[in-house]
């Protein structure tokens, strides 16, 4: 599934990375008497690290602590359980900006999830992400009523399978002008619509922190209607340590209290050695 500009262009900031498989290893030598105890359990967005061959990015996310791996291609998603790890999200079907508020792209979308998800199943992957897809003049209404019969109609194969549907929240302000689904309150009216145990939302902190902050209000608030977490600073998606504006381990700390039993995946674009600045994440996010 092609990812969005925003991303894409993002990895540029990552161009001066230079790692071997031996560098990998070498920065990585965490014992396991080190970690520290966490009650989430970590995962880690793939694009992000995409300098990083998958295998050694799998080995270096092991020995820090992190069990899973974010957004991943059908083709790769074999490649984590090789190393004792879980493919958390599936990269999915359809695009940000055309998604399930369009009925003109329902039946190719369905058609698309109904092949993908029994894959999903078989290969051990728990969710896979999909989107409300731009306004383009659409009302909040006429799109949030478009998403439920979309999804509706994905929801039976879903539940038949054991794979939860992720509507992502992203931020119209910045990085995905017209986007429709910028709101939490607007994604758990879907939610709510769709009416299934297999359908929910990807809450990505650091989008609903752009567009309305209250962050752990709104996620204590809505505790049943979220699957998935992705981090990343405010502003600039990049470390999730002092440099930006959130308090990332009270927000941790928060999850973990609702007994959330998901994934909480690491999606920030590292401006430092990237294996440190994941390691420290780890360790802010370890509650």
């Amino acid at each position: 599934m092609s990812r969005d500009i925003s991303r894409r262009s993002a990895l540029g900031a990552l161009a001066g990375v230079a790692l071997t498989a031996s560098t990998v290893r070498a920065g990585t030598r965490a014992t396991e008497e080190a970690l520290p105890r966490a009650r989430l359990k970590q995962s880690v967005s793939r694009w992000c690290f995409s300098r990083i061959p998958l295998d050694d990015l799998c080995i270096a996310a092991r020995e820090i602590g992190i069990v899973a791996i974010d957004l991943l291609d059908e083709k790769d998603w074999a490649t984590p359980k090789k190393h004792g790890l879980t493919c958390a999200m599936a990269n999915g079907f359809g695009t940000i900006p055309r998604g399930f508020n369009r009925p003109d792209e329902h039946d190719k979308l369905v058609a698309d999830g109904e092949r993908m998800i029994p894959l999903a199943a078989a290969a051990g992957v728990p969710n896979i992400v999909c989107f409300s897809g731009n306004r383009g003049g659409m009302s909040d209404g006429e799109g949030l009523a478009n998403c439920i019969t979309g999804l509706k109609r994905l929801a039976p194969t879903a539940e038949r399978h054991g794979i939860t549907l992720c509507l992502e929240l992203l931020n119209s302000k910045v990085d995905h002008k017209d986007y429709q689904a910028d709101h939490a309150a607007w994604g758990v009216e879907v939610v709510k619509g769709v009416a299934s145990s297999h359908v929910k939302l990807l809450y990505d902190i650091y989008h609903m922190q752009i567009m309305e902050g209250d962050v752990i209000r709104t996620i204590r608030d809505n505790v049943p209607h979220i699957a998935h977490y992705h981090t990343g600073g405010v502003p600039g998606r990049n470390e999730i340590d002092d440099t930006q504006e959130l308090n990332y381990r009270r927000i941790a700390s928060a999850v973990a209290d609702t007994g959330f039993t998901g994934f909480f995946a690491h999606e920030f674009v590292p401006k430092r050695d990237p294996l440190t600045s994941l390691r420290d994440a780890f360790r802010i996010c370890a509650v």
